[in-house]
């Protein structure tokens, strides 16, 4: 404080000319500290984040201390035809970018991927998945390798955002051998795309855990190269041998499936090996005690378990029944049929034709699945030809 003191007489005694009060005021002006930057009010203002958005990104530049940087990123940006959307986008994916150099990073980034087919929208998805990593070099020989293998940009960015890893594995000793060992086993680019957009990890793993998910898939009797095959990789992926081997028990429990019945619809449909105990619990209830279908029946036509129970099983075998108690439907017409329709098709073929005899049809049918899917207990909000 003396210290201080001393200083401020000093410079008032400097300036004899002046008053001693203006002198004061210069003084405390030229001591006082500049404004600080408000990054998040900045962030919601400027860059269109939300209040929680802001703060949390704003973690990221506490460091800033003037807006001359992001201002100019942001400049950049409009100017180039990025929406207020796709800025926010990128800010909320990727605060760090607001401190890029513009003519250093941001140009030639920008550039090279609408270069490569990019849409501003989608250079800007991009940009948020990166996480500050985002290297140009590599991104760009990547992405000339990935654009192929999945078959449409909008596919890569899917993959990208789960896996964004997928950027800094090493192509030609990682991520093309095991390319090379899923098409090996018979599966086509669209398959292994497929395979893969659900599964990006699948391309940076060992080539032996593929090899031995291959031969795992093969052991469930899908054939390589057959259309299944993809569906038993997928399933098996995240199973152990143990795992498969306790739901395979399950299944022959809750269906009561022969071992050979087991067998012929995890081939048929091996996404049954990652269902829950739940879900293939409510569908035995459902098909066996209720429709009375037979296990066997049921063990050859699978993809009956993969439906929506309230949605489409339950509403469609309602219809069927009531049709046929009405002698308005051939005995020979299953419920199986009725189940693998299309929507359009099961109102043509089951709904339109009755509406003469059976008026309320349609509209009973719309209002059994909305009371299902909404998991309605009580009678007396299920249709008349339920009840």
């Amino acid at each position: 404080m003396l210290r201080l003191r001393r200083c401020v007489l000093t410079q008032l005694l400097s300036f004899p000319s002046a008053s001693p009060t203006s002198q004061i005021h210069r003084l405390i002006s030229a001591a006082a500290p500049a404004p600080s930057f408000a990054v998040q009010d900045y962030l919601v203002a400027s860059c269109g984040l939300s209040r929680a958005q802001a703060l949390k990104a704003s973690t990221k530049l506490s460091h800033l201390k003037s807006p001359t940087k992001p201002d100019a990123v942001l400049s950049f940006l409009a100017g180039h035809g990025f929406s207020s959307s796709d800025v926010a986008a990128v800010v909320a994916g990727d605060p760090k970018v607001l401190c890029s150099r513009v003519e250093g990073y941001l140009v030639p980034v920008v550039a090279q991927l609408t270069g490569l087919g990019l849409s501003r929208s989608q250079v800007a998805r991009l940009i948020s998945y990166c996480q500050g990593n985002l290297h140009l070099t590599s991104i760009v020989s990547k992405l000339q390798y990935y654009l192929p293998l999945f078959g449409s940009i909008d596919n890569t960015l899917r993959v990208l955002k789960r896996g964004f890893y997928l950027i800094s594995s090493d192509l030609e000793r990682v991520v093309k051998p095991n390319v090379a060992t899923l098409r090996d086993s018979g599966l086509g680019d669209c398959d292994i795309a497929k395979l893969c957009i659900r599964n990006p990890w699948l391309l940076t793993t060992n080539v032996e855990s593929i090899r031995a998910m291959v031969s795992c898939a093969e052991s469930l009797g899908v054939p390589r190269g057959s259309r299944m095959f993809r569906h038993a990789v997928s399933a098996v992926a995240y199973l152990s041998e143990e795992k498969i081997a306790a739901k395979a028990g399950y299944l022959k429990k809750t269906f009561r499936w022969s071992d050979a019945e087991v067998s012929i619809a995890v081939s048929k449909h091996p996404i049954l090996l990652t269902r829950s105990k739940d879900f293939l619990r409510s569908r035995s209830e459902f098909l066996i005690s209720e429709v009375g279908l037979e296990p066997a029946y049921i063990a050859h036509r699978p993809v009956l378990l993969s439906y929506s129970l309230e949605g489409r099983l339950r509403p469609r075998y309602y219809v069927v029944k009531f049709l046929k108690e009405n002698e308005l439907l051939d005995c020979d017409r299953d419920y199986y049929s009725a189940v693998m329709r299309t929507e359009k098709v099961f109102m043509e073929k089951y709904i339109c034709p009755h509406m003469e005899a059976a008026p309320h049809l349609a509209e009973d049918y719309a209002e059994a699945c909305r009371a299902f899917g909404c998991h309605c207990t009580d009678n007396a909000s299920l249709p008349p030809f339920i009840v």
